[in-house]
């Protein structure tokens, strides 16, 4: 009985030492006394940022004109900001917005040279232009990714679907190379 009382006694000073060595682990280490401070930082992580060219018909519809504009990647891929990024239009009156508000992106994926762009049906039902519209509508996407020297041409799909046209005026049904023909 002596046995395990010493055994019981051994085994708790054992476990205290172990306890206390631990909590030494733990603490900060002090500069001879001095309080360490250590602060939070509560800054968001700077949101990677890229510039493209994004392509919309001058006011006049005889061109499309490159504008520079930064784009936040936060959490999509450069294609799909360049698209959004379009699709937000433009404030200067001397550029006109093409792609109707009501659209919707649904992705944009890259295989080999070749970006798809597939968008909702909204695309084709709230777009209202004619044969020079779909032109430009259809180039300022296609130049738009083609500013990524790896992308070389681009299909666009409504709903994941190809199509032949979007309003009856441009063929669109293979993937198409950049439209230098339209460029200021």
């Amino acid at each position: 009985m002596k046995i395990r009382k010493i055994i019981a006694v051994i085994m708790i000073m054992v476990m205290a030492f172990a306890v206390a060595g631990c909590d030494q682990e733990n603490k900060q280490p002090t500069d001879n006394g001095k309080k360490t401070v250590v602060e939070n930082n509560t800054e968001k992580p700077t949101e990677e940022k890229i510039t493209v060219k994004i392509y919309f018909p001058n006011s006049d519809a005889t061109k499309l004109v490159a504008v520079d504009k930064t784009v936040k990647l936060a959490g999509t891929t450069k294609y799909k900001a360049a698209v959004d990024a379009l699709m937000e239009g433009t404030d200067d009156s001397k550029l006109a917005t093409v792609i109707p508000k009501q659209a919707k992106l649904l992705g944009v994926t890259v295989n080999g040279d070749t970006a798809r762009v597939d968008f909702d049906k909204g695309l084709v039902k709230h777009f209202n232009g004619g044969s020079t519209g779909e032109e430009f509508l259809v180039g300022s996407i296609v130049n738009t990714l083609t500013e990524f020297p790896e992308i070389k041409k681009v299909q666009i799909t409504i709903e994941g679907r190809n199509v032949y046209t979007l309003k009856g005026h441009m063929d669109i049904s293979k993937p198409l190379g950049r439209m230098t023909e339209v460029l200021k």
